[in-house]
């Protein structure tokens, strides 16, 4: 399968439609699952993740804070979403080098928690709460995981329990991706890509502060 070479490329029905009809494969046939599982027990819906992507088979997870109202758009969870968030994150992993098979995309809190129509808000303390006993049944699909990156306040609030069920896992912490954050200063993006490109040394190899926070705190 060739990557789309463009951000928001599933803002084109036809490129929708052919990541949809890419929905069977194997690799994420365990993440549907505590996807649907996840969707059942909360109510609400949990998009899918890319299939263009590394599935269960990834190295790096990279974890958001929740799935934005744009996100029913396409209901994916894709770097190729229409949206500033989705585009930027196009640019940054493109950027660091960091290949689709070695990712994951996921959420903190992995269900819309948006009503239709309603504006984008962060995720409230319950919802946090909720979502936290599903973090080890998505580490326990991911056993080839060599380093995880937490983007934004919510996500970056996982680290102590990756600390626990994957001590030797390094995380490196990084801004929201969000335009919202990423144009308020220009140090945010450069945050931003010296994480990445940390995450990308860690997936190469690369000897140093192996199982140590990196870039922690963030301030967005």
């Amino acid at each position: 399968m060739t990557a789309p070479l463009r951000p928001k490329s599933l803002a084109d029905p036809a490129a929708l439609d052919a990541r949809r009809a890419l929905l069977g494969a194997p690799h994420l046939a365990p993440l549907r699952a505590l996807a649907a599982r996840i969707g059942a027990e909360q109510g609400a819906a949990v998009p899918e993740p890319d299939p263009l992507d590394g599935g269960i088979g990834a190295r790096l997870l990279l974890l958001l804070e929740t799935p934005g109202p744009a996100t029913g758009r396409t209901a994916f969870v894709s770097r190729d979403n229409p949206t500033g968030t989705a585009a930027n994150l196009f640019r940054f992993l493109a950027e660091a080098g960091i290949g689709r098979a070695d990712t994951l995309i996921w959420n903190a809190v992995p269900w819309v928690i948006h009503a239709p129509g309603a504006r984008n808000r962060a995720p409230r303390a319950a919802e946090i709460r909720a979502a936290a006993p599903y973090l080890p049944a998505l580490l326990d699909l991911m056993p080839h995981l060599a380093v995880a990156v937490l983007s934004g306040r919510v996500a970056q609030a996982a680290a102590p329990a990756l600390a626990v069920l994957r001590p030797d896992l390094p995380v490196i912490g990084v801004p929201h991706p969000s335009p919202t954050y990423v144009c308020t200063s220009p140090s945010v993006a450069a945050r931003i890509a010296a994480g990445f490109a940390e995450a990308a040394r860690r997936l190469d190899g690369a000897a140093g502060n192996l199982g140590q926070p990196v870039g922690w705190p963030s301030r967005a």
